[in-house]
């Protein structure tokens, strides 16, 4: 009989250790997890390391519940980049441009405005008109290039959020004129302001018949968010993105921010790049692709880049229009194709230059079980017994979307049943999934992702439900 989450012991462990660490995290003969690895089809030896992945999945067997080492710590992020960016000599920087995050509450019309200053359709391409990753586009108004964030508005991606908000310069608050301030609006003004970026609003949806920017104004006002004519500084732009009114003026405004904060937004485009992974996918024909924000330096086409966990050699850049370029300076998002893994989003990007660290990167073995798919244990404890679990086996097409289902799961709380994860991973279903999904009696989802034949006829021999979704 398999043990509750709640009877087993929690135990932190980093996202990389050897075996013996290992096995004196647990408390446990070397041999006894040894052996249970060897179970799980992980050949290792005691000094070899394995990932965190494969750790969870061991610690979870042997009555351990595993928890990752500081990869929540998002103060050890922001210290790490401000050490990185500290390096820079003061006579080599050059001026940047800003980095502006659109945030705000769900369907409040922050991708029809990145639309309408794009001129492109954005919205079509997301389903159910929701955004649900990271998207990173870059335009130029009056000479200037400004770099924008689209940030997802549903309440299941506040991390995303936050992550957005920590690697820009300046923030645009979208209200929507006939709705008000709502509970994501709250969340993003508590976000911005612990991120201590400059702040305009956007009032938008002007063009409807019950459109009060007035009330709106009220409200911020409230939330202590005060406007122009109500007695604070933050620049207010009445807005209809759905007809392109006042778009000009937006974005006069954000230059108007910008100019302001010039002094910050300097980098020098000569050195090692350093940058922030803002998205993250696996791509069926290509391997894992990740976009970067660039902070300083420039990042080249055959660049050796890691974010500490991961590393590659860069193959190829595509720009937000996904046009192949051969560098990426300051301030530029761009795709990368050539790591080993997907990397994790909001981790630091920096160019490796020093050959020994790259010798020692080539050289690194990490051990996964077959096939290479990110496992997680139950994220949250229900302590009223007896405790019955939906297993759910999960496929997703970025990290992005596969944390925020992750995150809505874990706020599904009931006395009696919880669900459990027992396996996710980026990419198509495959045969193996529905296999997992056959042993630990789960339901098989996707969300944004197709099955595979194999997968299909394995699946129907053995009656086992997979549903695929568009929209979390």
């Amino acid at each position: 009989m398999t043990e509750t989450a709640s009877a087993k012991k929690p135990v932190q462990l980093p996202s990389r250790l050897t075996v013996r660490i290992f096995a004196e995290r647990l408390s446990l003969p070397l041999t006894s997890v040894m052996s249970e690895l060897v179970k799980n089809g992980v050949m290792a030896a005691m000094n070899e390391e394995i990932d965190y992945d494969t750790a969870a999945v061991i610690a979870d067997d042997l009555g351990f519940k595993a928890v990752i080492e500081r990869r929540a710590d998002e103060k050890v992020d922001r210290q790490q980049l401000s050490e990185l960016l500290k390096e820079e000599d003061a006579s080599l920087l050059v001026e940047r441009a800003p980095v502006v995050v659109v945030m705000g509450h769900v369907d409040h019309g922050k991708t029809k405005l990145l639309d309408a200053i794009r001129k492109t359709n954005v919205v079509a391409g997301e389903a159910g008109g929701i955004t649900q990753h990271i998207g990173a586009y870059q335009v130029e108004e009056k000479g200037q290039p400004i770099t924008y964030i689209d940030t997802p508005g549903h309440e299941a991606f506040t991390a995303m959020r936050s992550r957005g908000a920590r690697v820009a310069d300046l923030a645009i608050l979208v209200v929507a004129a006939d709705d008000g301030v709502k509970p994501q609006t709250e969340e993003a003004i508590r976000i911005i302001r612990e991120a201590k970026l400059p702040i305009v609003v956007a009032i938008n949806k002007i063009d409807k018949s019950d459109a009060s920017p007035d009330r709106v104004k009220q409200q911020l006002a409230a939330k202590n968010v005060l406007v122009e004519g109500w007695g604070g500084q933050v620049v207010s732009v009445p807005v209809s993105a759905k007809e392109g009114r006042g778009i000009t003026d937006l974005l006069d405004s954000v230059l108007l921010v910008a100019q302001v904060e010039k002094d910050n937004l300097k980098a020098n485009p000569n050195r090692s790049a350093v940058g922030t992974i803002i998205e993250s996918h696996v791509d069926s024909g290509q391997g894992p692709i990740a976009t970067a924000l660039v902070h300083t330096g420039t990042l080249r086409v055959g660049d050796v880049v890691s974010t500490g966990d991961v590393w590659g050699k860069v193959r190829a850049l595509r720009d937000y229009n996904g046009q192949p370029i051969k560098a990426a300076g300051p301030s530029v998002p761009a795709s990368i194709l050539g790591f080993r893994e997907a990397p994790v989003i909001g981790d630091i990007l920096r160019v490796e230059t020093d050959q020994k660290v790259i010798r020692e990167l080539k050289t690194k073995k990490v051990f996964r079980k077959q096939p290479a798919t990110p496992m997680v244990v139950v994220k949250e404890e229900i302590a009223t017994p007896p405790l019955q679990k939906l297993n759910l086996v999960i496929r997703a097409d970025t990290l992005g979307s596969l944390e925020a289902i992750r995150e809505a799961l874990n706020k599904l709380k009931h006395p009696e049943v919880a669900a459990e994860i027992v396996q996710s991973g980026l990419g198509n279903i495959t045969e193996a999934d529905v296999l997992r999904a056959e042993t630990s009696s789960a339901l098989l989802f996707g969300f944004n992702v197709v099955t595979t034949p194999a997968a299909e006829s394995v699946a129907g021999g053995k009656r086992i439900t997979i549903k695929t979704n568009h929209v979390i």
